[in-house]
């Protein structure tokens, strides 16, 4: 099947990606070939052990340690970033963790330009892209800029194989909802809609057998590489009502990212369906069924994904205002937006209901 579009536009970033099993262990012959030699390596708190190993390992290329990333990127936690960055006159960020992680790095170099390596310990794709998501004051705004894409990404299946079985299932459909959103993207084009197939061809494949057993390192292995091409598409096209509802509950209400992403998505992906159905056909193709949000809803379950906003802590009383602020700002997206629609749709995503398109 050709994805041939008539017109269309696209543009890809020059990023070294390196895959393999151990190459966590090359960090120190990356920053020699960017020509760096004062290194801040990056965690959130919960991976300090890892950031001070990596610290270690590249020696005297190290020159300061910083683990306070936190989820969403909150701009005091950069602000504080930045002046740990001044001090210690960093030349290079080191980003070793998750999309928080991933997130501060991309903060710190949008206001700096330095260059950066990233080694994700997830999938939530974070790393392949030039788009950087803050949190201030109650909102999380994004915005794209190529200094905030990373340099160099080091994608190692032996980081990842401690992954918890259920932030496994929760950042790999958080993966898989770029790959998702982006067949009915308004710019997209030929490639990036095949890099969303084949990214959720192999989370298909291979989450499965990730679950089965965690330590394989080939299923591992083929993850990464799903998270990679989705996490590509993220950066190539624009994104829509799934993306904007999982920032509307992350930024505003402060549910974790991943497991947002996991409950809403096969909701919105029903939601546009009904406007788009030939795009998103390629969904249920992949995961099996005949209706996209159903497809997606019937494989997180067999996943063990969680599938309700109540669990991730939301209150039923905040599901009035979530529908407000999703709708406050018009933005493009292939089914119209309404605020009914949208309650109706968290209603739903709340209390696990499956989607009735």
């Amino acid at each position: 099947m050709s994805y041939f579009q008539r017109d269309f536009v696209a543009q890809s970033a020059s990023v070294r990606v390196r895959f393999g099993p151990g190459t966590r262990h090359e960090i120190a012959d990356e920053l020699r070939r960017l020509g760096a030699s004062r290194a801040l390596v990056l965690s959130t708190p919960q991976q300090a052990d890892a950031a001070l190993g990596v610290a270690e390992s590249i020696g005297a290329l190290a020159a300061g340690v910083f683990t306070r990333a936190a989820m969403h990127t909150p701009v005091a936690v950069t602000e504080e970033a930045m002046r740990h960055v001044a001090d210690i006159k960093a030349d290079c960020l080191v980003a070793i963790g998750g999309g928080s992680t991933a997130g501060l790095g991309k903060a710190i170099a949008y206001r700096t330009d330095l260059p950066q390596i990233v080694v994700p310990t997830t999938y939530a794709g974070s790393e392949a892209t030039p788009i950087l998501g803050q949190t201030e004051k109650g909102r999380k705004t994004t915005l794209s800029d190529p200094k905030v894409q990373p340099e160099v990404i080091l994608y190692d299946a032996e980081l990842v194989t401690g992954l918890p079985v259920r932030m496994t299932v929760t950042s790999a459909l958080n993966a898989i909802a770029h790959a998702a959103e982006a067949l009915y993207a308004r710019d997209r084009n030929p490639l990036s809609t095949a890099l969303a197939v084949e990214g959720m061809r192999a989370f298909a494949a291979a989450l499965p057998r990730v679950i089965a057993d965690p330590a394989d390192l080939d299923a591992r292995g083929e993850t990464l590489y799903g998270a990679w091409l989705c996490g590509t598409v993220l950066g190539q096209v624009g994104m829509a009502l799934h993306h904007k509802l999982c920032h509307t509950l992350g930024g505003s209400f402060d549910l974790p990212h991943a497991d947002t992403h996991a409950v809403l998505l096969p909701h919105a992906i029903a939601y546009n369906a009904a406007a788009v159905p030939e795009l998103l056909a390629p969904v249920a193709a992949i995961f099996g069924g005949t209706e996209p949000g159903a497809a997606l809803h019937a494989f997180a379950t067999r996943m063990g994904a969680p599938m309700t906003l109540a669990e991730l802590g939301l209150a039923e009383a905040d599901l009035d205002r979530a529908a407000d602020i999703a709708t406050q700002n018009p933005y493009w997206n292939p089914a119209p937006v309404t605020r009914e629609g949208l309650r109706d749709l968290l209603d739903a995503a709340y209390h696990g209901r499956a989607p009735r398109h």
